[in-house]
């Protein structure tokens, strides 16, 4: 494939900018949306589709500005790239795997360290709410993305967009997409990033939350005669980003002393391949993997030295999915086997420091000791190392079944998923201390090497049965009904082999007590779930009018948690809430009352509290899932007023509002973010070549917080980014 790729980059670079093959229409199969309908509009899913339009008109860069346009769909903007949190009717994680998987181009990207990227070339994002675990397997419990990329096929020219904002933040891309004959075509795109960041360090004087990225994307589309189609995709991703903007509240300001930054490279190879014969078409969709990353952080975010933590992995992933799908009649029906292999490779070294010695080891020493007794350390720091190997492996069948009858139509579909999950382990530290007793000077001196093996095996059975009603309307319309259950694998607790490592450490080093139970901590359960919806899809007034609605409820089981398990540790663990439950509404109104007005607004409302959960000091039940916001809410108006100017087509104003909260920051709900609203708008002069957008965000300059965390007895924050304006600019050739 490779060789074809050199072979054709000039015919494509000829081709991409013939100016009378601006836009094509293929008559040829695609490729796209292989395990559902091409239009999700009268589907039973809660969903909702932005095009290309919307995604310039709304500025959304990556997944996080999709945020609150989707009802019960919140990505909080806070930390770094590595940090793609993504909260649905209730359900997320902040570690470890996410609750809602992301494809795109139908390849799946498992580890949510790589989820946050820019979005060029788009063609249109699908988010689908609720479980998706029967056909999509893992990591989509609570919902799933789809992001799909221009095709070569269906579009013919040049893109180039140049972008300058607030925060000296600046954007560009290219892209060429072009046929080397009628049924072969590609493309090729590249972007690039960066930011000086809104932040500053009082600590150093060092601007916070600087950061660069760059990518690029080669995509091989081929179709012959409708009855095969092939996609072949190569990506590239680079990350550089430089601190963390965590707020101290005590003092009001971002200060740390040591060094904070987060880099990202990672490299995917996928590959679409569909067969269609006169009774069933077969898909295979194949996908590999590699990713490269390095957390460092000045984990205790104060100027003083207590810890900083490092977590590097290099991670390969290889994916297969073999679908097989038929219809006659009124019986439609989809068969695959899905299977995946994920091996990694983990660095987490903590390195103790000054304070961190004094403060958080030697005066918790003392202070179960008897008075007159004193410690000193060997040195002014010393490393708790933890290196991890962590193979991963799935297979899973499945089948979908659907009969219609008038305007009935009832599908039912099942799942039988298998997972096993392994951990090795090699912890090690080496250092000494002198303890003072009854005026004698003792020096001890502790190494450990630990060496450990985990593994487990999940065997889970998926059901999901969905019944559809067709409205009498003149246009698609349908109401439905679901019961689908959700599920999320087990696994093991990486981060919190440092604070196991320092209690081993605080043990031998007295000489008292015993060593830690790894077994109690670094295991986690599964998360399973069982989703209730109805829901309705109605277009009216001639199309010009769409409304969605759902309402569901869910029973939740385990679910997995995030927390601090010990203030003065330096880890987090994942835990698990023995049950929740959640419960909500979701509404969707997409109207253009006439071809220059276009409306939309959405709302989501979630109402998820724990159920049964005490972490063995505190009874949480009735509290509020932390980190989930109960409302979400959206709104944008559009006018475009066209023009007869040979130099331009038209101007357009878009005035958009989007509000979010409460959001509870803990299990007890004792610190919140009340609801809060931003205010954007764009002014925009377009012309079927090129346009000129001049947009602002957060225009009132709302102070709001995206995260909240307590570390060594102190309270942090990130607020949200200030008002920001900027200027962008695209060319189609």
């Amino acid at each position: 494939m490779t060789i074809c790729y050199l072979a054709g980059i000039v015919p494509l670079l000829q081709a991409g900018v013939r100016a009378d093959s601006i836009k094509t229409t293929l008559p040829e199969v695609s490729v796209t949306a292989i395990k559902q309908a091409p239009s999700l509009a009268i589907q039973p899913v809660a969903a909702t589709t932005i095009d290309a339009a919307e995604v310039e008109r709304e500025r959304i860069v990556t997944m996080k500005q999709a945020s609150e346009i989707v009802p019960n769909f919140y990505v909080p903007d806070y930390g770094s790239r590595m940090t793609s949190t993504i909260y649905v009717r209730g359900l997320g994680a902040r570690i470890d795997q996410p609750a809602v998987g992301l494809n795109v181009d139908n390849i799946p990207v498992l580890n949510k360290n790589d989820y946050d990227f820019d979005l060029f070339d788009i063609e249109r994002i699908e988010v689908l709410r609720g479980p998706q675990s029967v056909l999509y397997g893992r990591n989509t419990m609570g919902g799933l993305i789809n992001i799909y990329t221009l095709s070569p096929l269906r579009y013919q020219g040049v893109k180039l967009l140049g972008e300058y904002g607030s925060g000296n933040s600046w954007r560009a891309g290219a892209g060429a997409y072009g046929r080397i004959r009628e049924d072969l075509g590609m493309s090729f795109s590249i972007n690039a990033s960066g930011t000086e960041g809104f932040w500053h360090n009082a600590c150093n004087g060092s601007e916070v939350g600087r950061g660069h990225q760059a990518s690029m994307r080669w995509k091989t589309a081929y179709a012959s005669g409708g009855r095969f189609s092939l996609e072949n995709i190569v990506s590239f991703n680079l990350n550089r980003e430089h601190g963390y903007p965590y707020e101290w509240l005590e003092t009001g300001s971002v200060a740390y002393n040591d060094t904070c930054f987060y880099k990202r490279v990672s490299l995917s190879e996928g590959l679409t391949m569909q067969w269609r014969t006169d009774r069933f078409t077969v898909s295979s969709i194949t996908g590999l993997r590699y990713m490269d990353d390095d957390m460092t952080l000045d984990q205790d975010f104060t100027p003083k030295s207590y810890f900083t933590l490092t977590q590097a992995t290099k991670e390969w992933t290889l994916t297969q999915d073999v679908i097989f799908r038929g219809s006659e009649g009124r019986y439609s029906w989809m068969a695959g086997a899905f299977g995946f292999l994920k091996h990694a490779r983990m660095h987490a070294p903590v390195n103790f420091l000054g304070d961190g010695i004094r403060e958080l080891i030697i005066d918790n020493a003392l202070g179960s000791m008897p008075s007159g007794m004193g410690m000193r350390w060997d040195g002014d720091s010393f490393l708790l190392d933890s290196r991890f190997t962590i193979p991963v492996y799935g297979l899973a069948v499945y089948h979908e079944s659907g009969f219609e009858h008038g305007p009935w139509k009832l599908t039912g579909a099942l799942r039988l998923d298998y997972e096993h999950t392994a951990l090795r382990s090699a912890s090690y530290t080496s250092t000494a201390c002198t303890v003072t007793m009854m005026g004698m000077d003792i020096r001890r001196e502790v190494t450990i090497d630990d060496r450990n093996r985990f593994s487990k095996h999940f065997l889970q059975l998926l059901p999901k049965v969905t019944a559809t009603y067709r409205l009498p309307m003149p246009s698609p319309s349908t109401v439905y009904a679901s019961v689908a259950k959700g599920y999320k694998s087990g696994g093991y607790n990486t981060q919190m082999f440092s604070d196991v490592l320092q209690q081993q450490l605080m043990v031998r080093m007295m000489g008292r007590g015993d060593d830690p139970d790894i077994n109690a901590v670094v295991g986690y359960k599964p998360e399973q779930s069982w989703n209730y919806e109805v829901g309705s899809h109605v277009a009216c007034a001639g199309g010009r009018i769409h409304t969605d609605l759902s309402v569901f409820y869910i029973d939740c089981r385990d679910q997995q948690l995030t927390c601090f398990p010990d203030e003065k540790g330096t880890g987090r663990m994942m835990t698990n809430a023995a049950r929740t439950r959640s419960w909500g509404v979701e509404a969707s109104v997409s109207a253009r009352p006439c071809d220059r007005l276009q409306l939309i607004a959405t709302y989501g409302f979630t109402d998820a509290r724990f159920v049964n959960y005490n972490d063995g000091k505190d009874d949480f039940s009735g509290k509020f899932i932390p980190y989930a916001p109960r409302h979400t809410m959206f709104g944008s108006v559009t006018y475009r007023q066209p023009l007869s100017a040979s130099w331009l087509d038209g101007i357009s104003l878009t005035v958009d509002g989007r509000g979010v909260g409460p959001i509870y920051w803990d299990e007890s709900n004792s610190h919140k973010q009340p609801l809060y609203g931003l205010l954007g708008m764009s002014l925009k002069f377009d012309h079927k070549r090129y346009s000129l957008d001049f947009w602002g965000e957060n225009i009132l300059n709302a102070r709001f917080s995206t995260f909240y965390f307590e570390s060594i007895g102190h309270s942090f924050v990130q607020r949200g980014k200030p008002r920001r304006i900027g200027v962008t600019v695209r060319f189609s050739i």
